[in-house]
């Protein structure tokens, strides 16, 4: 394949990793709304930048760490999903603010990239979706490793096209939002990550567990 095409298909993979809903999406949506696109956009290179790193393991086929991966699956999600149902707790109980001191607030942007850096970091099996999603796309076979770094920017580019078109779409809505709002954006933040926790839980009985023959 020629780079261009590499590239191309890296940001398919990208697109494909970053689109599903997930708790990072519920996040970049609140935050845009409460702060702004550019909190938004912020937090959603965040993800961006976690997803590659997964990515990069996929793409380069690093078989030490998605070996491991694979062993671990069923305590990987388990704990996981206790993680995520502990912050949709959180986010559900939170004392909610005014929208005044909310937005005037001015948090910093290296603590909204790295929130939902980690966040994304936590749920490693991306590392196996990235597998599938390569191999739908035809990026599973080996090829030179310079090669693998423009699938790489491509999964980092297609990430981004989706965090900004997200945040620019989220900021229309941002003239709506009252202090009503503001409470019951964090409810529903709250049940949907505490939704996600439970669902990556129920998901870990279907792994098999480390040890079981």
């Amino acid at each position: 394949m020629h780079t261009l095409e590499l590239f191309l298909r890296g940001i398919l993979a990208g697109l494909a990793i970053s689109i599903p809903v997930g708790p990072v999406n519920i996040f970049c949506i609140q935050r845009t709304l409460l702060k702004g696109r550019l909190t938004g956009i912020i937090t959603g290179a965040g993800a961006a930048a976690a997803d590659t790193i997964y990515g990069s393991i996929a793409g380069f086929s690093i078989s030490m760490i998605i070996g491991f991966l694979v062993r671990q699956l069923f305590w990987i999600r388990l704990v996981g999903g206790a993680l995520l149902i502990g912050i949709g707790v959180l986010y559900y109980f939170k004392k909610p603010k005014s929208l005044d001191q909310e937005r005037a607030e001015k948090d910093s942007p290296h603590s909204d990239f790295a929130s939902a850096f980690l966040l994304t970091l936590t749920n490693p099996t991306t590392v196996l979706s990235f597998l599938a999603v390569l191999a739908g796309l035809h990026l599973e076979e080996g090829r030179p490793w310079y090669q693998t770094l423009f699938v790489v920017a491509g999964i980092f580019a297609g990430a981004m096209i989706w965090w900004v078109a997200l945040a620019l779409g989220a900021n229309h809505f941002r003239d709506r939002v009252n202090d009503r709002a503001v409470l019951w954006m964090n409810r529903v933040a709250g049940l949907a990550i505490g939704g996600f926790g439970v669902l990556t839980m129920l998901l870990a009985h279907n792994a098999p567990r480390p040890g079981a023959h």
